[in-house]
């Protein structure tokens, strides 16, 4: 049973992932380990919101070097822009089950449309959150150069970024 009210996402539980193929050969990963988001679900799909926000002051490679260069102004420019934001502006069910949601993508000051495919959804009763959790993992592909993110291109690092967003939410009490 879907139970509408205001999710709030679990930090332990919550992140933004990504991968880009790396000159041909391997796939250069990283995240972002701090996402807060909240999720307002209503049974009727029209009537639900969410909104993430992303600190890419929080990107995690694996490696202190690599952190450095995709902070600089050659990718993120965290020190102009330190967040991102995804506000989604439509969930899309098939046969009762989230299949996509469509929203916008603020990053580097820009604002572009992003729909995210849903790859597992599910609704559980936490029992170490003590409340309903919703929550899944959803994925796009994007181009970087759409949001003025363009170093290495002409050297052949690929413009397709692969997302994964995993997500999860407890639903909050009411007062």
């Amino acid at each position: 049973m879907a139970i509408s009210g205001r999710y709030v996402t679990d930090s332990n539980h919550t992140y933004v992932r990504f991968g880009v193929l790396h000159f041909g050969t391997s796939t250069v990963r990283g995240r972002f380990d701090d996402v807060r988001g909240v999720i307002d679900w209503a049974d009727a799909p029209a009537e639900r919101r969410a909104e993430f926000d992303i600190d890419l002051r929080s990107l995690n490679t694996g490696s202190d070097l690599f952190n450095k260069h995709l902070s600089s102004a050659e990718f993120f420019e965290v020190e102009k822009y330190p967040g991102a934001k995804f506000v989604a502006t439509r969930f899309v069910e098939e046969g009762g089950q989230l299949k996509q949601i469509e929203g916008d993508l603020t990053l580097h000051g820009q604002t572009h449309p992003v729909t995210l495919q849903c790859k597992r959804f599910n609704t559980y009763d936490s029992p170490i959150l003590n409340t309903r959790v919703k929550g899944g993992d959803f994925e796009a592909t994007i181009q970087r150069s759409r949001w003025g993110m363009d170093w290495g291109l002409k050297m052949g690092v690929p413009d397709d970024v692969q997302l994964v967003i995993q997500a999860e939410a407890g639903l909050q009490k009411q007062a």
